[in-house]
């Protein structure tokens, strides 16, 4: 596994057994669709342990696989032992109602911080923030947003994307068009979304405008149906991803899935399928994760392996940054 091979990155992004790689992983790593890694809880014990599972992870090919987490704090923060444990963005919410500059200084502060303690260990970016509104009584995202109006969120959101860029990392705002509309969690069920295209456009919509006309990297779709606006869920829906997302909103940055086999995917068809379906409405890159099984049949489907560019966009993307 120390012998680097010549592959490019596929528009894959998969998850690892444990605190390091096993055998397998290793051969599944160099499968020419993977593009990348994502690390959850269960890969990380010290820093020491997880900077070198990264540097095993990335010794693998040339160019280097992409490694990234979840550390946006609060609930969702996947290292934590030698890290500081990250408040929630609503924290941030709750400190602009009562002193807007001091929230926004602190917006970029925070991500200056997650950015910087994750950098020594060789992880290129987290998926954050997330810039859905905030809905207290939400199953999956209640305080992991910043606030209730997209306008404060619009702000908090671009301050802390400026701190990760000043480290060097990447933003990737998250969940498009907008998880802020259901309570359910999109992990177990597909929520839908009854609102009008209005009234997504006047609020969820709002913060992402904002972000992008201020060179947003990246985005992560919602696995939700906007049922009186498209039959596919956005994740999967062409009118979403090219007709709004891009061509309407002007994005040009890189757009992944959600987890394709979170429940809120699962009943699209099989995995093979749910990827051909988000890569076909515009994703650039699909993330499978906690499935190895599911991970095997994508890569035995020799129909993708046309599809490795987005993977480069993605590395372009990073280095964007990473050379500043």
């Amino acid at each position: 596994m120390n012998d680097r091979i010549q592959l490019p990155l596929g528009p894959l992004i998969i998850d690892v057994g444990g605190l390091e790689l096993s055998t397998e992983d290793g051969e599944v790593l160099q499968h020419p669709l993977v593009g990348g890694v994502i690390l959850f809880t269960r890969n990380y014990a010290t820093k020491a342990q997880v900077t070198r599972l990264v540097a095993q992870i990335k010794s693998l090919r040339t160019p280097e696989l992409i490694v990234c987490v979840d550390q946006e704090g609060g609930r969702v923060q996947r290292f934590k032992d030698e890290f500081t444990l990250l408040p929630s963005l609503h924290t941030l919410g709750q400190l602009y109602d009562e002193s807007p500059q001091q929230a926004i200084r602190a917006s970029t502060d925070l991500a200056k911080l997650m950015a910087n303690e994750l950098k020594p260990t060789g992880i290129d970016f987290s998926f954050a923030p997330v810039v859905d509104l905030l809905d207290c009584s939400s199953e999956i995202i209640a305080n992991r947003a910043f606030h209730y109006n997209p306008e404060v969120i619009a702000e908090l959101a671009a301050a802390y994307m400026q701190g990760l860029h000043q480290c060097g990392f990447i933003a990737v705002a998250k969940h498009f068009p907008g998880h802020g509309g259901v309570l359910e969690d999109s992990h177990l069920c597909l929520p839908q979304d009854s609102r009008c295209y209005h009234d997504v456009l006047a609020n969820d919509l709002m913060p992402y405008q904002k972000l992008i006309a201020q060179d947003l990297d990246a985005v992560m779709t919602a696995h939700l149906l906007f049922n009186q606006i498209d039959t596919l869920p956005s994740g999967f829906s062409q009118f979403w991803l090219k007709t709004i997302l891009r061509e309407q909103l002007g994005f040009n940055g890189v757009i992944f899935t959600d987890d394709l086999s979170m429940q809120g995917a699962v009943e699209l068809g099989s995995v093979v399928d749910r990827t051909h379906m988000a890569l076909n409405a515009g994703a650039d890159v699909a993330l499978i994760c906690n499935d190895r099984p599911a991970v095997e049949q994508v890569l035995d489907d020799n129909s993708l392996l046309e599809l490795v560019e987005p993977g480069v966009e993605l590395a372009q993307c990073l280095r964007k940054w990473q050379d500043k």
